[in-house]
């Protein structure tokens, strides 16, 4: 009988799933639930070279981890499940790596709630609903904040009193880093490199987004923190801005600081500058129509990630390639390109055509000449989900 690892993705407006086999690592059916909690929710599946897409009349994180269940059970793919691994975005001060699920673990990621307000509740209902639903199984929960515990004190610490961070551990843990980790060990093979002589500066980019400085393998800077809010801007968040704003809204608004948070989190990004959307595939065609939000919104994402990509080289202290991932990474070659070009200045020369082509699941490089390269990676998330549950889990084989 064929033993399958379940993957569960649970992130802020979209819920991924992967089927995959122990065996050979590959997956055998994945799927993907997209606009949670927003108009047009829907989800879509894909096995053996086929895509089932289906909408979800009820558009929550919920309503697609249900969907998926009655798939899997539907074509008897239940029973060959092991083990159940889990993206979990903050494991805080108690989680410096991967591990299996009990009750204690639980409730210290709902601890961390706070700190990732629009994921830890999906992530913990992705949990909870999975325990439901195999309670017989072991599960794992894979932190994205584990891949950044490698960063030097130099770079984690905020210029706050000593006593927070000894306290109440406030300092920057980063996020994103299952991909991280998996889209620079995959860019050392394109480039033909050995992971410990490399220097990326890696740039995830969706409805959250991250970048984040490697080098040899090892997460040295990234520019998410405390929470995932801060940093790049993003769908719905805004990204860094003046601490002071907190107080001057709360005052002008008439809010407190959930209020504010709440603003800075769902409200802003690309979505508060545009007053459109936070999805880049809608801004880019009403920009094409002339919508000047939806330029402006583009451009202030594109100026502010080639920004933080330029800064993350001080952490490196050379740089072998930039690297673009994720939903937008991996698609948008308007934005590759536009940041690309403001990047010249570190030898970064655009192949329009590469880079024009390096869309749907197409990958590599995008970049011409022998200086500083520019890939676009397709990560796999799951994967590494996949393999630390494994690792976590071999008498469940």
């Amino acid at each position: 009988m064929s033993h399958h690892i379940l993957v569960i993705n649970c992130g802020s407006s979209s819920l991924k799933f992967a089927l995959i086999n122990r065996a050979d690592q590959r997956a055998t059916v994945t799927g993907l639930a997209e606009k949670l909690g927003m108009t047009g929710a829907c989800i879509s599946f894909k096995q053996d070279g086929r895509k089932v897409e289906l909408t979800l009349a009820n558009g929550s994180h919920d309503g697609a981890m249900h969907a998926i269940l009655s798939y899997l059970d539907e074509r008897q793919l239940t029973h060959t499940i092991s083990a159940i691994g889990h993206r979990v975005v903050h494991g805080g001060e108690a989680f410096k790596s991967s591990t299996l699920i009990d009750e204690q673990v639980i409730a210290a990621i709902d601890a961390c709630s706070p700190l990732a307000p629009l994921h830890t509740p999906a992530n913990l209902l992705g949990i909870r609903t999975a325990r439901d639903c195999f309670p017989q199984l072991p599960q794992v929960a894979v932190f994205d904040t584990a891949f950044h515990q490698s960063m030097p004190a130099q770079a984690y610490l905020y210029a706050v009193p000593m006593a927070l961070y000894r306290e109440h551990g406030v300092r920057r843990y980063g996020f994103h880093g299952t991909s991280h980790r998996y889209v620079t060990s995959a860019a050392a093979v394109m480039l033909d490199k050995p992971l410990a002589d490399t220097a990326f500066v890696c740039a995830h980019l969706g409805n959250g987004a991250s970048v984040a400085a490697v080098l040899g393998g090892r997460s040295v800077d990234t520019s998410m923190g405390l929470t995932p809010l801060e940093g790049l801007v993003m769908g719905t968040r805004s990204g860094d801005i003046d601490p002071g704003l907190f107080s001057y809204l709360a005052q002008v608004l008439n809010t407190d600081i959930d209020g504010v948070t709440a603003l800075l989190n769902k409200q802003s990004g690309l979505l508060g500058l545009s007053e459109l959307s936070s999805d880049c595939r809608e801004l880019e065609a009403a920009a094409a129509d002339g919508h000047a939000g939806a330029q402006i919104a583009l451009d202030v994402f594109c100026y502010r990630l080639a920004k933080q990509i330029a800064a993350m080289t001080v952490a490196l202290g050379r740089l072998d390639a930039v690297l673009f991932t994720g939903g937008i990474g991996e698609n948008s070659s308007l934005l590759r390109g536009k940041v690309i070009k403001l990047l010249g200045f570190l030898g970064l020369q655009l192949d329009e055509a590469a880079n024009a082509a390096a869309i749907r699941g197409n990958s590599g490089r995008i970049s011409t000449g022998d200086g500083v390269a520019a890939l676009v990676v397709n990560t796999d998330e799951e994967l590494m989900i996949a393999q630390d549950t494994a690792a976590l889990c071999p008498q469940a084989s």
